[in-house]
């Protein structure tokens, strides 16, 4: 968001996970992952299930290489407690910093309050009216799919957002569908994301399945269908398509239009084109028994 605000050149340093635009990942990385790497999909639950039960962080920041960057504005957030440093530690080490820097924690729920968050976050930063003409561009962009798919037909799909166990697609996820032109028989807006067994997840009876592993790219989306294929196949849905969750969907930024424009396209490709250089991966599957 930073970077679409055309503040690239100020940011000093970013999270282990910022990767996008690529000059992003270039910047000094100030945090990094308790959770070793090669991990499963369950094993990686467990551990995140093992490590907060214990009562620690799964996430720690440096604070010496922070302290001498002279930064003035620091951005969190506070969403998701298995995604990013915590917000009180990130307050903490702010407090005890000598620029004394402002904290600002973009928290959104939904996809309202991502647009509402390139507003707060370009004011923070000085940058009001650019924060304002890229708002108003992100939500043009919303009302061009709302418009394409209206009065279509409005398939069941399933979002995915973990597989082993699996997660049903919370937060701005249902909301994105909807606006896409498709039904979602289990998500909420603005709920989180939650567990789900395959029983209840069969009964959804969705016609679209999305993959979205959070933080994971098509690919390795593509690759976890193909782990839990035998339970991704007795949903009985028509299709099942693997999409780049870090890039368009499980993180709160502007590419979620991005996300929002590529379900559309899936739902209703004779309305909608699909967005360039958004990967997605369709999943063989066999035809429906029902």
């Amino acid at each position: 968001m930073l970077f679409a605000l055309g503040l690239g050149d100020q940011v000093v340093a970013v999270t282990h996970e910022c990767d996008f635009p690529p000059e992003a990942a270039a910047k000094r990385h100030l945090t990094r992952t308790v959770i070793a790497d090669g991990l499963s999909a369950g094993e990686i639950d467990a551990e995140v299930r093992r490590v907060t039960g214990e009562g620690r962080a799964l996430y720690e920041l440096d604070e010496a290489a922070l302290a001498g960057l002279d930064v003035d504005l620091i951005v969190t957030q506070a969403v998701c407690d298995v995604c990013a440093v915590s917000f009180d530690d990130v307050r903490a080490v702010a407090e005890r910093l000598p620029t004394r820097p402002k904290v600002i924690s973009l928290d959104p729920v939904t996809l309202s309050d991502v647009l509402a968050d390139v507003t707060r976050l370009g004011e923070a930063a000085g940058v009001g009216e650019r924060a304002a003409a890229l708002r108003a561009e992100l939500e043009d962009r919303l009302s061009a799919v709302r418009e394409a798919v209206e009065g279509s037909l409005r398939p069941r799909v399933l979002a995915l957002e973990w597989l082993d166990p699996p997660f049903i697609g919370g937060h701005w996820i249902p909301e994105m569908i909807g606006i896409a032109g498709g039904a979602d028989p289990l998500g909420e807006a603005g709920a989180k994301s939650r567990t789900a067994d395959w029983e209840e997840l069969r009964a959804a009876e969705a016609e679209l399945v999305v993959a979205m592993p959070c933080g994971w790219d098509a690919a390795r989306a593509r690759r976890e269908v193909g782990d839990r294929i035998g339970e991704v196949e007795s949903l009985g849905a028509a299709r099942v398509v693997a999409v780049d969750a870090a890039a368009s969907f499980s993180r709160p930024g502007p590419r979620l239009v991005e996300g929002t424009e590529l379900l559309a396209h899936l739902l209703h490709a004779d309305r909608v084109d699909p967005p360039p250089s958004v990967a997605f991966e369709e999943v063989p599957m066999p035809s429906p028994s029902r």
